[in-house]
């Protein structure tokens, strides 16, 4: 045990913090258009030129530069328009500072793994938990050069993040490379272009608290009207009075249509986002506000009416009911979903899955679902996994962070709290210790299914092994309880454990003490009996 990390504690999840509904912008004019473009051009171009204002201040950054910027902002626009602006690059900016912090931290543990794998002698075997050496001299080579490149790589990030440089592509990294392989994305100059442009627009607005419908910038009126405070330069765009033009077209939210009302009405801050899906040809308007931060329930009594242990995997969600004592009940369920083709039908899949493991979660009576806190960061590197590439492919392409920000927010809808636990050996035990005594004729169990209860016992507090040992003494007042589900108060929490009968023929008794041979029998036997009854009954209270 000693080789064993250290688990960390369960932790019941904070909720959503923030809401967004979109709703299509139908039968827009000619005219409509051609303002929405020249409103995007503009702004976005504003934008991109502040993001670099932002990025070459580095950590000079200062409340005095944010204003300078801020102002010559306002000139060729609005001071609320400016605002919205200066705020988006400040995000940007922070965002890209979290992922160059993550490539930095994915570099070392690169280089760590090679160096410990050059260490070693050349065809040396590894184990589960530690890799060993590399398989040839070429192989060996190869890596060493690839170690030479990695430290390269480690100190112009670690340069940059120092001197606070960061590289953002606004629009996208992804679709700037898509620009060198057009034929191989079926794309022409043009169809491109248009993306790249309409990635790169900014029609936004944050919402203001107290002002006349939410936002004085993008207004949108609880009958659905639509209208844009345009900039200084285009003004004269402008078909209703105070420099704003109102679109033909009316939004009408399906989804929390109500709640995003009431907001509305009671003059509440909701920010609004325009874009233009390229492929479809469609624009959308997002409306979006913020929660007020709402305090989490404690642990113990999110699972005072037991949990629901689920199990993340490649194509299925493994499920388990457990009570409020760590005992299953019930059979597994699983839900399953596939991640393959488009980032659209993934998405789309793993909604339905979770729906119905949250409907699922409500039919059972549970409260609270614990789930693994995943996190394949170090698990993704190249030089942990080399040759297991499928491996690779398989832990890359699960959506742990679309997951986690889905289920929690899906599970507030429904009342139901989300319990995250230390992924640590809960598949090596839960098979250990749950797969084969739940095992029926009638019902199949698998690694996973076993998984989800160790997820869920670790939720609960309980260790993952089914029954401690029994007490040292002949009474269990003197000891302590047999089991470690049961609490004081539980009848049968004290209830002895039964008898075990299996033992060798010819070995001693359980008991340790010598019985008197049995005397021989005068009936004939064909044959010596060789089954014997194991006794392996799962702990369970009065």
């Amino acid at each position: 045990m000693s080789g064993l990390r250290e688990l960390a504690v369960s932790f019941v999840v904070p909720g959503p913090c923030g809401v967004a509904i979109r709703d299509r912008l139908k039968h827009l004019t000619p005219q409509d258009e051609k303002v929405l473009r020249a409103v995007g051009e503009h702004q976005g171009a504003l934008a991109s030129r502040d993001l670099k204002a932002r990025c070459a201040d580095g950590h000079d950054h200062s409340a005095d530069t944010w204003a300078s910027r801020k102002r010559e902002l306002t000139r060729m626009s609005s001071s609320r328009i400016a605002g919205a602006i200066t705020k988006a690059t400040h995000d940007q900016w922070a965002l890209a500072r979290r992922c160059q912090a993550a490539f930095i931290q994915n570099l070392a543990a690169g280089i760590t793994m090679l160096r410990h794998r050059l260490s070693l002698p050349i065809g040396e075997r590894g184990t589960k938990r530690v890799a060993g050496g590399y398989r040839s001299k070429n192989e060996w080579f190869r890596k060493s050069r690839r170690l030479a490149m990695l430290e390269d790589r480690h100190t112009a990030a670690v340069a940059d993040r120092q001197a606070g440089r960061v590289r953002v592509v606004r629009g996208g990294k992804r679709l700037l490379n898509t620009r060198h392989h057009l034929t191989r994305a079926q794309l022409t100059e043009e169809q491109w272009r248009e993306r790249w442009e309409a990635e790169r627009w900014f029609i936004a607005a944050d919402g203001e608290s107290g002002k006349r419908f939410g936002n004085e910038t993008i207004r949108v009126t609880p009958d659905g009207e639509v209208s844009i405070r345009l900039p200084a330069p285009l003004a004269h765009l402008a078909n209703t009075r105070h420099g704003r033009y109102t679109l033909t077209s009316t939004v009408a939210f399906a989804h929390r249509g109500a709640e995003w009302a009431d907001r509305i009405e009671a003059n509440r801050a909701v920010a609004h986002r325009i874009h233009l899906d390229v492929d479809r040809g469609r624009w959308y308007l997002t409306a979006s506000w913020q929660r007020p931060v709402v305090k989490t329930v404690p642990l113990a009594t999110a699972c005072a009416q037991g949990v629901v242990g689920v199990d993340t995997n490649a194509d299925h969600f493994a499920a388990y009911r457990l009570d409020v004592h760590g005992n299953p009940v019930g059979g597994p369920r699983r839900f399953f979903y596939d991640l393959s083709g488009s980032a659209g039908h993934r998405d789309a899949q793993l909604r339905h899955a979770i729906t119905r493991l949250l409907h699922w979660t409500e039919q059972v009576g549970a409260k609270a679902m614990a789930i693994e806190d995943l996190d394949f960061t170090a698990e993704k590197t190249r030089e942990k996994h080399g040759r297991r590439k499928r491996f690779r492919q398989l832990i890359s392409g699960i959506p742990t962070g679309k997951l986690k920000a889905r289920l929690v927010s899906m599970a507030a809808e429904h009342g139901l709290s989300i319990v995250a636990v230390d992924p640590a050996y809960t598949s090596r035990w839960g098979a250990q210790h749950w797969q084969k005594p739940l095992a029926t004729p009638h019902r199949t169990m698998s690694r996973h299914d076993a998984a989800g209860i160790a997820i869920g016992r670790r939720a609960l507090g309980y260790p993952v092994r089914r029954r401690t040992a029994p007490p040292p003494h002949d009474r269990s007042d003197r000891a302590g309880h047999r089991t470690v589900q049961a609490g004081p108060g539980h009848r049968g929490r004290e209830g002895t454990r039964p008898p075990t009968t299996d033992r060798p023929p010819g070995g001693p008794s359980p008991s340790g003490k010598r019985k008197r041979e049995p005397s021989a029998s005068n009936t004939v036997r064909d044959a010596p009996r060789t089954q014997q009854w194991v006794q392996d009954s799962l702990t369970r209270t009065g």
